[in-house]
């Protein structure tokens, strides 16, 4: 395949390109870790100011992106933010996490929500995505992201987060068919929700699924999967060249099942060794991840080791390096600039 050298590294890469190095980002490679990042939410203390407000979203967006250059530069935003455009409204409370009040519970309030209309309820997503598109210009990809439709019905039904997802659980085995319809109707406002990042400018979409590695296989199969490729389907009839990546929180038990859902790449957490992952989802499909966020807080030495052994077995076509979940609180930000300085050396390391 010939080098196309004006399109950004990391498309290269979701093109089935042989490359000489991966292209690299992390996961949560904006926030908590960085100085910037705590300077700026002590002045704007609300998180859905820091990701509704454009500017601020932007200039978040673009705090790893002046440090570190990484090849993805992902939208600063949160996986609930299209649930008020379908009637769903949600805080976000600094250390507690999400909160829906009241949580959805009912057929009657399922049926009370309505399609999203992104262009009226979301326009500050267009802005952001489209001043990042200017800002970094061919030296970067610009990604999207939105949740699951499993994930995102998991935060409603709890109404916050939760260690053992059992008032969803027991509506998924006790009332299947209400949580279906609720499951249908996240699912086609996440594809809406979809297509209007890639026409404001998302060149990559990953999708969030955070919970459903809480799923037995057979669950899986039933309630998450179904809706990841409902959402999938839809994005494919009008958007067929929009790389689609999707991200499993401990799914490494679900490999095989993921390689159905008609996504392009898997995000693989490091609970799996990255060659067992590549035989385990096949030729056809890409791979990102996966290092132990935690490598990050030892030497220099095994950071890179394991950069090293990652791209290796991962081979030099059809990865896109990153942690296996995203950067931790607290992570040195020295190290964070150490793991991206040594992927982009790579290839002369492994030669070495």
């Amino acid at each position: 395949m010939t080098e196309s050298t004006q399109v950004p590294y990391l498309l290269r890469a979701t093109r089935g390109e042989k490359l000489d190095r991966p292209p690299v980002w992390m996961m949560r490679q904006a926030g908590r870790y960085m100085k910037a990042y705590r300077d700026l939410r002590e002045k704007y203390p609300s998180f859905r100011d820091r990701s509704e407000k454009t500017d601020i979203a932007v200039e978040i967006s673009l705090q790893p992106f002046r440090a570190f250059q990484p090849d993805g530069v992902i939208l600063f935003s949160d996986i609930l933010t299209p649930l008020p455009g379908i009637g769903i409204d949600f805080d976000i409370i600094e250390s507690k996490g999400p909160i829906i009040n009241p949580p959805i519970r009912s057929l009657e309030q399922i049926e009370k929500l309505h399609p999203i209309e992104p262009e009226e309820k979301l326009p500050f997503i267009r802005e952001i995505l489209q001043t990042l598109r200017r800002e970094v210009g061919n030296q970067a990809t610009v990604l999207g992201f939105v949740g699951a439709p499993w994930t995102l019905a998991a935060y409603a039904v709890e109404g916050k987060s939760s260690k053992d997802y059992a008032i969803i659980k027991k509506m998924a085995f006790c009332e299947p068919l209400i949580l279906h319809k609720f499951l249908e109707k996240i699912a086609d406002a996440i594809a809406i929700y979809v297509r209007y990042q890639i026409d404001s400018g998302a060149q990559v979409i990953q999708m969030f699924d955070s919970w459903a590695g809480q799923l037995s296989p057979q669950d899986y199969e039933v309630f998450a999967l179904p809706y990841q490729k409902r959402v999938i389907d839809q994005v494919k009839q009008t958007h067929p060249d929009t790389p689609l990546i999707l991200y499993i929180s401990g799914g490494s038990g679900l490999l095989e099942r993921m390689a159905k859902t008609g996504f392009d790449f898997i995000s693989v957490d490091w609970m799996v060794d990255m060659a067992d992952a590549r035989q385990r989802l096949g030729q056809n499909i890409g791979v990102q991840g996966n290092l132990d966020p935690c490598i990050l807080f030892g030497s220099k030495e095994n950071i890179r080791d394991r950069i090293l052994d990652t791209i290796r077995k991962a081979g030099n076509q059809g990865h896109i390096l990153n942690l296996g979940h995203g950067v931790l609180q607290n992570t040195p930000e020295e190290n964070v600039a150490y793991f991206f300085e040594t992927a982009k050396q790579a290839d002369q390391l492994l030669k070495g």
